[in-house]
């Protein structure tokens, strides 16, 4: 019988024992992620273009959510975008299903030297930190994107994200150009958005989308053009907590 007690009362200190290991690693785990948690948005948008453009006029896609929301809004708004020429007159426009930068300058004049082999860019960008984690595995539904998001089809993933959990489409949106140029002229717009996680439990761990659009005209333009837009998501880890 004493035996039998002692088995009994080693079985139960096992049991409670790993319980206790059990509660304690999975708080630990939380807080650490809780506490080590970190999303930002990188933004880019460059235009590119090998001759002088004129009288320039465009209504760019910037990324929202479906709720008209997103960090590159706030940073337009507030003039925090980096790179942002001093003579480009930049104002936002909510048509109800997309966000649009109208950007109007006299003119881009490329420096001496500008060839097609050697374009001229000027790029705008900004980083800025998410309150919460971004939604990295359904971003079309609840993260930035450059809306509307029409025509999405699943592609197949490049080499480099092969194997890492990706998911890949392509979709197309709207882009409203007008400017004068040379008739062979080259112009390209394009622009992108990365949205990424990351946390430190037991060592770093990240997950994150990235979508972005371009478009390249020829010669001078005078109305809407559809880009094409690539998409990729669900990259990285979804352990802790247990999926973000």
């Amino acid at each position: 019988m004493d035996r039998i007690i002692k088995t009994s009362l080693g079985l139960l200190i096992v049991i409670i024992v790993a319980f206790t290991a059990i509660i304690t690693y999975t708080g630990y785990t939380e807080t650490a992620y809780r506490n080590t948690i970190s999303g930002t948005y990188s933004y880019t948008c460059a235009i590119t273009t090998d001759s002088t453009l004129s009288n320039l006029t465009l209504f760019i896609p910037v990324p929202v959510d479906k709720a008209g929301n997103s960090p590159m809004v706030s940073a337009f708004s507030s003039h925090m975008m980096n790179g942002v020429p001093a003579d480009w007159d930049t104002t936002l426009f909510d048509t109800g299903k997309a966000t649009l930068l109208k950007v109007t300058t006299p003119a881009i004049i490329p420096p001496t030297g500008t060839s097609a082999q050697h374009p001229y860019t000027v790029t705008i960008s900004s980083e800025t930190t998410s309150r919460t984690p971004i939604d990295t595995r359904n971003p079309v539904e609840k993260s930035p994107m450059f809306r509307p998001v029409q025509a999405l089809n699943e592609d197949t993933c490049p080499p480099a994200t092969a194997g890492t959990g990706s998911r890949c489409y392509t979709y197309a949106t709207s882009l409203y150009a007008d400017y004068t140029t040379s008739a062979d002229a080259t112009v390209t717009v394009t622009s992108s958005v990365d949205g990424k996680n990351t946390w430190n439990v037991f060592g770093p761990h990240s997950n994150e989308y990235h979508t972005g659009i371009t478009l390249t005209l020829l010669g001078p333009n005078h109305g809407w053009a559809v880009p094409a837009g690539k998409l990729s998501y669900g990259t990285g880890s979804y352990e802790y907590p247990f999926g973000t």
